[in-house]
């Protein structure tokens, strides 16, 4: 059995950041690829940012992406509790150790003196640290005044002077200058552990073996592993990754509405495609293929294969990615998918499993509404954009202005002598014969008898047909707004240039 164990350790502030996925992702993909296992922990030590129910909200996220844990708080395991909050007593016996070696100290400072001190040293363009005040403080006296109730931080007692080498396994080794580093807090005057204290005890004790993060927990890193030497711990594989920058090279935004996964899900995104595209915002496969299922990733995944410059999250490049997955469900799954959007749309109802046009009250049958579909299936790239791209076939009346008949340079009367002889074409189809092909057929046959340019004609029976500029071609809606619709519009249609 392996014994490689990565974590994916969220806070329960909120939503699910669209970095936060692509960490678990790779996660998942870096455990996976070695027959490792991926373990759930729930970091909720910052309580007064915990919103009520995140912790649930995200595992159904990552669930409905196909991320499954191998531990975790409702899954269990032999390295629970899975919460932080349910350790404090774990991260106390940690901190007194720290104490009782000379590795931490406690600060009685107020928020108020490290405030102002902060302050007074950006005004001096200082880097705004602690000033190590209560380092010099005789321990006997520090746990007297902590005995007497003073309230007080527990700081790391970082070293002095020197160099410390840490090793990231994209970057190798990196060097730092401790004497630029802040004693920074491990238990807070709650009682609470910091973040960082708290995912090196766990990461220790539950056996991490690699942990996968951003690169903005760089300058974090030597404090980490000065723990892990303090404890005189081993410390695991760190793999810092890239950052994911907007197509402009700033921070995704939640007010440009690009970084919540949950609004991609709304939205109409696939799991396949946020998967696939989150994938390569960092990692490359080998060869020109981008386009690759998880089982497929998980096979090819490689740590060395990750990069250290900036990902881009192209938008354009999502939606390709989700049109072609899009393409790929059956007509069937597609329609499944996308009538939740058509009800919300108000164009389609259904009650009792019984579906009618909301906007005419006319019964629509299953596989009518899969005719529906199919017209917008090779243009979707979003599911909730089906309610845009089919409305025209829901419409009783459609509303466009007549010059958008036109074809080219044409007056108006051969557009409605054009007009009125598809009109007449089509009034002979026989219904049993009233399918795409045979209407192609026809028309173009027609067309030519009559020594007429496939423009002049086709084009003002689609503007009338859709009422829209950019649409299906004519003979595919006409297949699916059946004979009497279409001669109806086509009538309409006539009627507006007369």
């Amino acid at each position: 059995m392996s014994d490689i164990r990565l974590r994916f350790a969220p806070s329960p502030t909120g939503f699910v950041h669209i970095g936060s996925l692509r960490t678990v992702l790779y996660n998942f993909l870096i455990a996976k690829s070695l027959g490792g296992k991926l373990i759930l922990r729930i970091e909720d030590t910052d309580q007064k940012r915990e919103v009520l129910g995140a912790a649930e909200h995200l595992v159904q996220v990552l669930d409905w992406v196909g991320i499954k844990f191998d531990e975790g708080p409702e899954i269990g395991g032999s390295f629970g509790p899975y919460i932080q909050s349910q350790r404090r007593e774990i991260y106390d016996q940690y901190a007194e150790r720290l104490l009782a070696t000379g590795n931490a100290y406690r600060c009685f400072c107020s928020v108020e003196r490290i405030q102002k001190l902060k302050e007074d040293l950006i005004v001096n363009k200082l880097p705004p640290r602690y000033d190590g005040t209560c380092r010099h403080i005789d321990s006997v006296v520090s746990a007297e005044r902590a005995a007497k109730g003073e309230p007080f931080t527990i700081r790391q007692a970082i070293p002095t002077e020197g160099e410390l080498v840490v090793h990231d396994e994209l970057r190798g080794d990196i060097t730092f200058k401790v004497e630029h580093l802040e004693d920074h807090v491990l238990i807070k005057t709650d009682g609470m552990p910091t973040y960082q204290f708290a995912n090196v005890i766990d990461d220790h004790l539950m056996e991490i073996t690699h942990v996968v993060r951003g690169d903005e927990w760089i300058p974090s890193f030597p404090k980490n592993i000065l723990l892990y030497r303090a404890f005189d711990w081993q410390p695991p594989k760190f793999v810092h990754i890239p950052l994911i920058l907007n197509k402009e090279g700033g921070k995704l935004s939640k007010r440009h509405s690009d970084v919540a996964v949950e609004d991609y899900k709304v939205n109409g995104y696939l799991p396949e495609a946020m998967i696939n595209f989150c994938t390569l915002l960092g990692w490359h496969p080998k060869g020109d293929n981008e386009i690759l299922s998880l089982p497929q990733i998980v096979a090819e995944f490689n740590i060395n294969n990750i990069g250290i410059s900036p990902a881009i999250f192209d938008l354009d490049k999502l939606n390709y990615f989700n049109g072609y997955y899009i393409r790929q469900l059956s007509l069937e799954d597609l329609t499944k998918k996308v009538k939740p959007y058509l009800i919300e749309a108000n164009l389609l109802a259904e009650e009792s499993g019984d579906l009618r046009n909301n906007l005419t009250g006319d019964k629509i049958s299953e596989i009518d509404l899969q005719a529906i579909v199919g017209l917008a299936r090779d243009r979707l790239k979003k599911l909730n954009e089906i309610s845009e791209l089919t409305d025209f076939i829901f419409q009783p009346k459609l509303k466009f202005e007549p010059e958008l008949l036109m074809w080219k340079n044409f007056e108006k009367p051969v557009i409605v002598k054009n007009l009125s002889l598809v009109q007449t074409w089509l009034e002979l189809v026989n219904e049993s014969s009233w399918n795409r092909n045979s209407l192609e057929e026809i028309v173009i046959k027609h067309i030519a008898d009559n020594n007429l340019t496939v423009g002049e004609v086709l084009w003002p029976m689609r503007v009338a047909l859709t009422g829209r500029k950019a649409s299906p071609g004519p003979f595919e809606v006409a297949e699916v707004l059946g004979k009497k619709s279409v001669l109806i519009r086509l009538h309409s249609a006539i009627a507006k240039l007369s």
